[in-house]
């Protein structure tokens, strides 16, 4: 499967990964980049959707309620989120009062539930980790949503410069169940400033997978299996868009890598 998608510039809607080409089977992920006053229009279908804005302000309007002056940030780094929260068999319309970015992370979902919003200080901060994995993780969509919404879970991770995240290594595929719950992921990622980078490591024990990627600004991951730790470059901040879901609930116990979890006495 295509697990990892180069950055593109567009403007408009595109697709970064979806069912069909990815090889997941619960998520799917796409980016609107709007100038002002532009407007983007769509259906979920069988998908839940969290419209995440990552730059600028916009109009959002689903399930006949609108919400004006959303958002605001001028890039991720500069303060928490914004989110809609669209149920499945909806229509929505995003319209841009500035520049707009917006990641649309969708799930697939047969319950049906009212669209909300998640605003800045609803967002859920966490400071994990230790010496060199410190890192600072936003629920977005998280305990915070239970009975709201289906499948999904989202928020945001912060690597400083040169600190790692999702470490010491950790997965959520199912092999260990129930031990360990079974959760497709999607990243997506930007970084600070932004000519810099960060690696996305990927592997299994048995070694059918053992990966690593550069990531620069706007590139995204699919994560069906394995490990996936992420490293940013010294210098950098690195930040990704995280969302899971899978048919084990919504339970997040992530099974770290036997051979490191003596990092975490």
């Amino acid at each position: 499967m295509r697990r990892f998608s180069k950055a593109e510039r567009f403007n408009g809607y595109r697709d970064i990964f979806t069912f069909e080409e990815q090889g997941l089977k619960y998520l799917a992920f796409g980016k609107a980049a709007l100038e002002a006053g532009q407007t983007y229009r769509a259906d979920t279908e069988q998908c839940e959707a969290v419209i995440v804005l990552l730059k600028g302000k916009a109009t959002v309007s689903t399930g006949g309620k609108t919400w004006n002056g959303l958002g605001g940030r001028r890039t991720v780094f500069e303060g928490k989120a914004t989110a809609v929260y669209v149920p499945c068999q909806s229509s929505f319309v995003i319209e841009a009062e500035t520049e707009l970015e917006v990641g649309i992370c969708k799930a697939k979902a047969e319950k049906r539930f009212e669209p909300f919003v998640v605003y800045p200080e609803e967002v859920v901060v966490h400071r994990r980790g230790k010496e060199t994995w410190k890192r600072e993780v936003h629920d977005i969509i998280a305990d915070n949503a239970d009975g709201r919404v289906h499948r999904i879970v989202l928020g945001e991770t912060f690597n400083e410069p040169g600190s790692w995240s999702s470490y010491p290594p950790h997965k959520h595929d199912g092999e260990h169940a129930p031990e360990e719950p079974d959760l497709e992921e999607i990243y997506y990622y930007q970084v600070d400033p932004e000519q810099g980078f960060g690696v996305q490591l990927h592997y299994t024990k048995d070694g059918e997978i053992d990966d690593a990627y550069i990531v620069r600004q706007g590139d995204s991951f699919a994560i069906d299996k394995g490990y996936h730790p992420v490293a940013a470059a010294g210098g950098y901040r690195v930040y990704y868009l995280w969302f899971m879901a899978g048919p084990t609930g919504r339970t997040l116990k992530p099974y770290d890598d036997p051979d490191h979890r003596w990092l975490t006495r």
